[in-house]
């Protein structure tokens, strides 16, 4: 059988096809659109779309992201993939039985697999999820692997903006309450950038980089992130991706990006000066957003990564205060998983990474 047309005689999948990679803008993530895969195939990446028969669920398409680890090795990537149709394990109902949700991930890898012979493995971050601080997914089980890093925040808080402004600010807890009005009360201003001001963000983002030591994209990556949507938006295509920009007495202190697509808004990379951080100028950002993103016809925000629980230790503890503030449901997904084509190679990969980490862990030190 040719790779036109794969047959897939599964329980859950009953059949994968080639698709152009336009039907990805149909899916219900922006991870999983054919905005995100052009996007990505300017760094590097080979965007290809799928259609998913399965069966009684319907159809839905797949976007899968492939790239090159080094001589003759590559992987392959489904970003909050698959998709699975209400009614089906892993679709709209989270709690719906795991062994049939792994079961229906297992039928794609295999299906996918002579789409990508020369891949080591195929990585997945399964788009379902649980709701509650303390309630987590299970983890797959064998033949899938655990990733050595999450591609994506497995954890987040969505925020319900299908209410009065009034219902959300109640409730948020009381310091996010606090702390928006308390920018207000110190002349912080929120302004909507323009692209032509994303140095601003960029500056801003470096200051955050350094001081909180993450590793950040080049300019030319969130430069480009705009122009794309810029082109979207003149078709008369989603998403849009808005900046945002908090300053008081003439100076910048903080910047937001999000992206608004269909009824959900995201916020994906923030930054702050490390001056006058008792302006508490990213909680009037945050606000702004969401009033925006409400006026847009949104119905969540979402806040896209957080810390899986809370934990004073956690490097990362400030950044779950500041986003739980907000008074959202915590959300857990089960994090970047390996279907292995190759295990070998796999293997070696896995190793060669951990070394990577290591000497990364040794540079911070």
């Amino acid at each position: 059988m040719s790779l036109r047309e794969q047959a897939v005689p599964g329980q859950y999948l009953k059949s994968l096809n080639p698709a152009e990679l336009a039907v990805c803008d149909g899916a219900g993530s922006f991870l999983q659109s054919a905005f995100w895969g052009t996007f990505k195939a300017r760094f590097g990446w080979n965007a290809r779309g799928f259609l998913a028969d399965w069966g009684e669920g319907g159809v839905r398409p797949l976007l899968v992201l492939h790239r090159s680890l080094g001589p003759g090795v590559s992987f392959a990537y489904a970003p909050w993939g698959p998709e699975l149709p209400g009614g089906m394990p892993g679709g709209l109902s989270p709690e719906q039985d795991a062994a049939s949700r792994q079961a229906a991930l297992e039928e794609l890898a295999l299906a996918l697999r002579p789409f990508y012979r020369g891949s080591a493995f195929i990585r997945f971050d399964p788009p379902w999820y649980t709701r509650g601080a303390d309630v987590f997914p299970p983890a797959l089980e064998k033949p899938f692997t655990r990733a050595a890093a999450d591609v994506q925040p497995p954890d987040s808080a969505l925020v319900d903006l299908d209410r009065p402004a009034e219902a959300i600010l109640e409730s948020m807890k009381t310091k996010g309450r606090y702390n928006i009005r308390l920018a207000a009360k110190k002349g912080v201003t929120v302004r909507r950038g323009e692209e032509a001001e994303l140095p601003v963000f960029y500056r801003l983002f470096q200051e955050t980089a350094r001081r909180d030591g993450i590793a950040i994209h080049s300019f030319g990556y969130y430069r480009s992130l705009f122009s794309l949507s810029r082109e979207y938006r003149e078709a008369q295509l989603q998403p849009e991706v808005r900046l945002y920009i908090a300053g008081e007495g003439g100076e910048d202190l903080a910047a937001i990006i999000i992206l608004i697509r269909g009824k959900q808004a995201v916020y994906l990379y923030g930054a702050s000066s490390d001056t006058r951080r008792n302006l508490m100028a990213p909680y009037g950002l945050q606000w702004k957003a969401m009033e925006e993103a409400r006026a847009a016809g949104c119905l969540e925000y979402d806040l896209f990564g957080i810390p899986p629980r809370e934990d004073p230790n956690h490097p990362m503890a400030g950044l779950y205060r500041f986003k739980t503030n907000f008074g959202g449901t915590v959300i857990h997904r089960c994090g970047s998983w390996d279907y292995p084509y190759r295990p070998a190679v796999k293997s070696l990969f896995n190793a060669a990474l951990g070394i990577r980490k290591q000497l990364r862990s040794v540079k911070k030190r």
